[in-house]
């Protein structure tokens, strides 16, 4: 009997297998799924079973060195699940299962984990021994409780407690300990109102098939609600359930949501350590849990029997994987819920148009949810033209935003601000020569972190000391741009009794803290929360009645065909944070572009309108969704070398393909990352089966060349 074997050598070989004979003491235990390890070349390799099957072979096969698991950690849907990915994306078969895993389970990478263990003693022996008063006290102590802590007897004589289980009057029992333990939270019931209960229905009519709903719900319509009562539905019937947030931020408040009704939970997400996630994935593998709650990876949690799939603020880009394998979420989510035969549930104030657009074709149900659970109206909008203001402006603050900051603050009332860039400012210039301080590795300017005193590259990752003066010629050096950190300097000085807290990549990088700024926040400890996209969505706290929008120009200006369609959403999400409560909400959202459509709409809460205007300028311009897109990225250190293969790689395609349109090459956006040059190429298609197959090719050709790498990446976020 042989099996076969991938290995992780993605740099040689494209998803080549390699047969070993399964020695005769592994014949009833080797299953498909199991990772093994396997002599190859004078090296030893860490690999994963793909299959097992009688022996065929002409040539001399090595034997399967040693078994790594006791039992598959990738089950049989699992294992077609990487080769869906791997076909989808044009990534690695290896690639694809690596993705599936938390870091102590991949194939090669060496990570010493093992179950956290708690020690506890029990009485064995009651009878009256001759013992010390150290010994007597021990005893005492486990009659009255039954069963202590090793280490808490330990403090009262750890010699005692070794005696004591030498004469067997004690015994030691040791309990896995899960390294992640939630809140407990008191348990409560609710009931949905009508207009929720009726999208209930709508879609527990459907619990056993494998098709998609679109909860298209205000914000505060009680999406979170819907959510929770049909769980409790699924798990009547024996089967479990995924629940996908966008960000780690909303993750706290949406476990707290479900462990107020639920009790057999894991998480999974990148805020966790490595331990946590080994921890949490053997929970679900062992079938101690049935409801998983976390980011994009959790989509891959090996549960059994899935009874739903529920993707909360499914129009997040967060969602599509930028990095190999580039799937999207939602992707994966079809594949499952056809494998298991389970509904999806998408859920968002602000749908993609991609989606939105699917569900006016019929191909997903749509569910509109037009109330807010509190029967409260929608927080009112206001646009202030910065046009006008800013001659009259407190800095970044219009006199409007400012007085209303004060006056919500007065009435002991919350306010979040909201600027999505973080740092103190974009760029330094010279006010003199010109000069910009810019990455020496990258094609962008430095950001400047005020708190650090330390310019950064927000690509690469290098930073270095701030200087004063101009390293051209030596005058001083002006910042120029807005980010988290002024604004936070700025409210400090126009308004020092304001207790401000600031939720960003720079302030989250501790473990919990995420948790511990929202906490805080919600306990009023911190009267104003500044935050970039992480505090837009999602979160619930009852006493904003105040969401002020610093400048809502910042994502309508990036060169992207969804900047405007992203600026509705992040206008629109964060908005619908003011106002969840008893009190009334207000928002006031800064621009210097006041007509614009995105802006316009965003101000009256009108998706509607929004989605019919983009639709025509999309249909116009042959973007998504009226066509698919495929962007090919061609990076080398040399540049003209990538820009001689870009143009091979161009010519090649207008070539072969009927009548889908090739745009470029042209640079990318970022033209240069890490002393490596980009260029791109971009397709647009209607019918996958048209590219893919000259895409694979490409792909194929390119792999593991090591002057230039190819990048394929379907429907990309960023272009």
């Amino acid at each position: 009997m042989v099996a076969d074997i991938l290995v992780e050598l993605n740099h040689v070989f494209v998803d080549k297998t390699f047969t070993y004979i399964v020695p005769d003491n592994m014949i009833n235990v080797l299953q498909k799924g199991m990772r093994v390890k396997v002599p190859f070349g004078n090296q030893f390799l860490e690999g994963f079973v793909l299959n097992i099957r009688e022996s065929n072979e002409d040539i001399e096969l090595k034997e399967i060195d040693s078994l790594i698991d006791d039992a598959p950690i990738l089950s049989t849907e699992l294992l077609e699940l990487g080769k869906y990915i791997s076909d989808m994306t044009l990534s690695s078969l290896m690639t694809s299962y690596q993705a599936m895993l938390p870091k102590a389970l991949k194939a090669k990478i060496k990570v010493d984990m093992h179950p956290a263990y708690k020690t506890y003693i029990e009485l064995i022996s009651k009878d009256s021994l001759k013992l010390n008063d150290s010994q007597k006290k021990i005893v005492s102590l486990l009659q009255n409780d039954n069963r202590v802590e090793k280490s808490i007897l330990n403090k009262i004589s750890a010699s005692s407690v070794k005696t004591l289980l030498n004469k067997s009057v004690i015994k030691e029992i040791k309990e896995e300990e899960y390294r992640l333990k939630l809140k407990d939270v008191k348990k409560k019931d609710f009931n949905l109102y009508p207009y929720q209960k009726e999208a209930y229905d709508e879609i527990i009519k459907y619990k056993d098939n494998s098709e998609v709903f679109l909860i298209h719900g205000i914000t505060g319509s009680g999406k979170t609600n819907i959510y929770i009562k049909l769980i409790e539905e699924i798990l009547k019937s024996g089967k479990t359930a995924i629940v996908l947030v966008p960000e780690i931020s909303l993750t706290p408040q949406m476990i707290e949501r479900f462990t107020s009704y639920f009790d057999k939970i894991a998480v999974l997400h990148s805020g966790l350590s490595d331990g946590e996630k080994y921890d949490e994935w053997r929970k679900i593998n062992s079938g101690d849990v049935n409801i998983v709650i976390g980011a994009r990876s959790a989509i891959f949690a090996p549960l059994n029997n899935i009874g739903i799939i529920i993707i909360d603020e499914e129009h997040s880009t967060t969602y599509k994987q930028e990095n190999s394998p580039r799937y999207n979420t939602i992707d994966v989510a079809k594949f499952r819920s056809k494998y298991h035969n389970c509904p999806i549930v998408l859920g968002s104030a602000t749908p993609s148009l991609e989606s939105y657009a699917r569900a006016q074709k019929g191909l997903y149900h749509l569910i509109e949810l037009k109330e807010r659970a509190n029967q409260k109206d929608m927080p009112k909008v206001e646009i202030i033209d910065m046009n006008k203001e800013f001659k009259k402006a407190n800095g970044f603050f219009s006199k409007k935003l400012l007085a209303k900051i004060n006056e919500k603050l007065d009435k002991d009332e919350q306010v979040i601000l909201f600027l999505n860039r973080r740092g103190y400012s974009n760029y330094l210039m010279c006010s003199s020569c010109g000069h910009v301080e810019t990455c020496p590795k990258c094609d962008i300017s430095l950001t400047y972190h005020k708190t650090s005193n330390m310019l950064r590259c927000h690509y690469c990752g290098y930073a270095k000391k701030k200087e004063d003066i101009c390293s051209k010629c030596g005058n001083e050096i002006i910042s120029y741009g807005i980010g988290t950190e002024k604004v936070e300097e700025e409210l400090n000085k126009l308004i020092p009794e304001a207790r401000i807290i600031r939720m960003d990549i720079d302030t989250t990088t501790k473990k919990g803290s995420h948790e511990k700024i929202i906490n805080d926040f919600m306990t009023q400890k911190y009267n104003v929360l500044l935050g970039t996209q992480m505090i837009s969505k999602g979160l619930d706290f009852p006493n904003v009645t105040l969401v002020g929008v610093i400048n809502a120009d910042l994502s309508l200006n990036f060169p992207d065909f969804r900047s405007s369609e992203y600026t509705f959403q992040l206008l629109n999400q964060v908005s619908g944070r003011s106002g969840r409560g008893d009190k009334e909400g207000e928002v006031l959202i800064q621009t210097f572009n006041p007509d614009h459509y995105a802006i316009l709409y965003s101000k009256d809460n009108d998706y509607i309108s929004f989605y019919n205007e983009e639709m025509v300028i999309r249909k116009e311009l042959g973007y998504s969704p009226y066509y698919y897109l495929a962007l090919i990225r061609i990076i080398s250190s040399d540049y003209d070398l990538a820009g001689e293969i870009s143009n091979k790689i161009a010519d090649y395609l207008r070539k072969n393909v009927k009548e889908e349109t090739i745009l470029g090459p042209s640079v990318a956006n970022i033209f240069k990352v890490n002393n490596r040059y980009r260029f791109q190429i971009i397709i647009k298609y209607k019918k996958i089966n048209n590219v893919q197959p000259l895409l694979k090719e490409i792909n194929n050709h390119y792999f593991g060349n090591k002057k230039i790498k190819v990048e394929i990446d379907f429907n990309p976020i960023q272009m």
